[in-house]
């Protein structure tokens, strides 16, 4: 087997696999020096699942919160043996000495200034999903890429997914039959935290943390992780959440983007305390297939309530749900039992952290799962489908050339403006 082949049958399997001998003897035992922007909750998710590796050494780290910022260089150098310096502002460690690197897990309100300025710097990057806030935001990122030819993965891991994985081989080997109908949902009941408006804590710049975003008034139900239902910067529960889903499930299928959309809901449940939909249906017409989206953010969520999480593939042969770690499938016809499979990925986010890493250690962009124009597709989507919701009206998108073929003005939908001295890219 060539070098080539064992890298790109490597690339779903975990960290271990990648024997020493494939790996140039100059740089086997050399650690990427990394930067983590955004060191939250997920910031350092991320983080530790590359220190996993044993090839990465975070050597400065960067958040607007300082407690945050304390703490996380704390769990750094307790992990591994150093600490790394402490940043305030993003552009100050881009211009650290010998940063090779970046993980960007900010709110997706910051990612497209970071990411390009990451890019203008020649660096590898690793950034959460969604790609961008906004549509237009995500094509200038995938311009920056494609213009510096850097190594870049965009945070989907369900693509590492041993149940999609599966999932994905049926489907190809014929088991369903052809799939008209996709069903993808989440339902679930969120614990909100305190919306009045109040002081932000001592350590947050919230000025800063707002960036190019609307600056309201700070409440804990906007703050740290609790940003996802917020439209001005989480954008909700479809954009932030059912993104998964979509994204899978157009691998699974080999989709690109809809070519139709359209999305009902509203608030019913928790108006006044989140402004994102606590109910949505969302209609995507691929040319291939029909996918919809549908989230309850009360109630029971599904009669079965095993189901609340996951995507329905509807072929003419046989019905299979798909979840991070179980399938279940019933053929067509009557009094067919269902077949259930346990298929667990414990390890999902590290594989696809660690194929990051791999990819640059090695400089082979194989190795990358999810490149910014893939990532682009699933994020675009999931961000019309609330334009849809929004505008109240449906929307003919044509993939091409990027554009709402069917309404007039719409463009404020597709890029919205940046507060104060911020410059859209």
């Amino acid at each position: 087997m060539d070098r080539r082949s064992f890298i790109q049958k490597s690339a779903l399997t975990t960290a271990g696999l990648i024997t020493a001998p494939h790996i140039p003897a100059l740089t086997r035992n050399r650690k990427i020096k990394a930067g983590l922007i955004g060191c939250g909750w997920y910031g350092m998710a991320i983080t530790k699942s590359a220190l996993k590796t044993g090839d990465v050494e975070v050597v400065a780290i960067c958040d607007v919160d300082s407690e945050h910022l304390a703490h996380s260089a704390t769990e750094i150098e307790k992990l591994q043996g150093s600490r790394p310096r402490e940043y305030k502002d993003y552009a100050d460690l881009l211009n650290h000495k010998g940063l090779e690197s970046v993980f960007i897990a900010t709110p997706p309100h910051w990612h497209a200034l970071q990411f390009i300025a990451a890019c203008r710097k020649g660096l590898d990057i690793y950034c959460e999903k969604p790609l961008s806030y906004d549509v237009r935001e995500g094509q200038a990122m995938v311009k920056a890429a494609q213009q510096a030819g850097n190594l870049v993965q965009i945070g989907f891991p369900r693509r590492h997914s041993r149940a999609f994985l599966k999932a994905k081989e049926m489907i190809a080997a014929g088991e369903l039959g052809k799939v008209h109908e996709v069903t993808a949902q989440i339902h679930y009941n969120p614990v909100l935290r305190d919306h009045t408006i109040q002081a932000p804590p001592s350590s947050l710049d919230w000025e800063m943390w707002c960036g190019p975003a609307p600056r309201l008034d700070y409440r804990q139900s906007i703050g740290h992780m609790a940003w996802r239902l917020e439209k001005e910067y989480g954008n909700g529960h479809f954009v932030d959440w059912g993104i998964h889903h979509i994204d899978i499930a157009r691998v699974i299928l080999g989709l690109g983007m809809p070519h139709f959309l359209e999305a009902r809901g509203g608030l019913l449940t928790l108006a006044g305390k989140i402004t994102t939909p606590d109910t949505l249906q969302v209609l995507m017409e691929f040319d291939e297939c029909r996918i919809t989206w549908q989230h309850r953010l009360w109630g029971t969520g599904d009669l079965e309530t095993q189901y609340n999480n996951g995507i329905f593939f509807y072929g003419e042969k046989a019905t299979l749900f798909a979840s991070d770690d179980k399938l279940v499938k019933i053929m067509a016809g009557k009094n067919q039992e269902q077949e259930e499979m346990t298929i667990a990925s414990p390890d999902m986010q590290d594989n696809h952290v660690a194929g990051f890493v791999r990819a640059v250690k090695e400089k082979e962009k194989s190795l990358i799962s999810c490149t910014p124009s893939d990532a682009f597709r699933s994020t675009a989507t999931v961000q019309l489908g609330m334009v849809s919701y929004y505008s109240e009206k449906s929307l003919e998108w044509d993939p091409g050339k990027n554009e709402i073929t069917n309404q007039p003005g719409m463009e404020n939908h597709l890029a919205r403006s940046y507060r104060g001295n911020y410059q859209r890219p």
